[in-house]
């Protein structure tokens, strides 16, 4: 069940808002009293829910890690055990989470150094959980002998990297729909591993005739 339908019809507008509010003019421009205004609540009714901003804003990171995880669960549950097929699966659910989350991305992969330090901690614990689901896909793909990069810690960095930029420039309107993208992504992302399938490693040259 989507979260959002566990939350009271108040709470869904005040994180919608601080979302658009953090999006457009980043968290350190926009007020408390901006949010509740967008959310069209009163200043005490934003309060009964939150603390304060920054509580707003850790909720708000909180909920979209919560929204990313379910896309790259429900992706890896469909894939199989094939590292390659994994690995394309987790590429897909982050590119296609990215460009249709833009705003939500946005705010989660920048303003994340708002946050206290005990938010912080908690939120890098999460993004790091996030990061191990393509390390472990990565270490399965080095022990099968699949992905022959002698740089899986670069790859794997590099691979996350480019899926999340796609939340910074990807626009819905251009030249390239997601499917494209996608497709784009998956084939960069195997060439980083250095992806070579056993069959296509075991053929050899074709027998010379005598």
């Amino acid at each position: 069940m989507d979260l959002d339908t566990l939350r009271p019809a108040g709470h869904r507008a005040l994180l919608e808002a601080a979302r658009q509010e953090f999006a457009e003019r980043g968290y350190g421009s926009t007020s408390i009293r901006d949010i509740a205004q967008r959310a069209g609540v009163s200043l005490s009714a934003l309060y009964h829910y939150y603390g304060g901003k920054q509580e707003l804003l850790h909720a708000l990171l909180d909920e979209g890690m919560d929204r990313y995880r379910r896309a790259c669960d429900t992706a890896l549950a469909g894939a199989g055990d094939d590292p390659a097929e994994r690995l394309e699966a987790l590429v897909e659910a982050t590119v296609r989470f990215r460009a249709g989350q833009r705003d939500r991305s946005a705010v989660e992969l920048t303003e994340d150094r708002s946050l206290n330090d005990e938010q912080r901690a908690h939120f890098h614990r999460r993004r790091a959980e996030a990061t191990r689901m393509f390390q472990d896909v990565v270490e399965d793909g080095r022990a099968r002998a699949l992905f022959l990069t002698p740089y899986p810690d670069d790859a794997r960095r590099a691979v996350i990297a480019m899926c999340n930029a796609v939340a910074q420039w990807y626009r819905p309107d251009g030249e390239l729909t997601v499917d494209d993208l996608v497709e784009r992504y998956v084939s960069l992302a195997l060439t980083l591993v250095e992806y070579r399938p056993r069959r296509a490693r075991r053929s050899g040259p074709p027998d010379r005739l005598a």
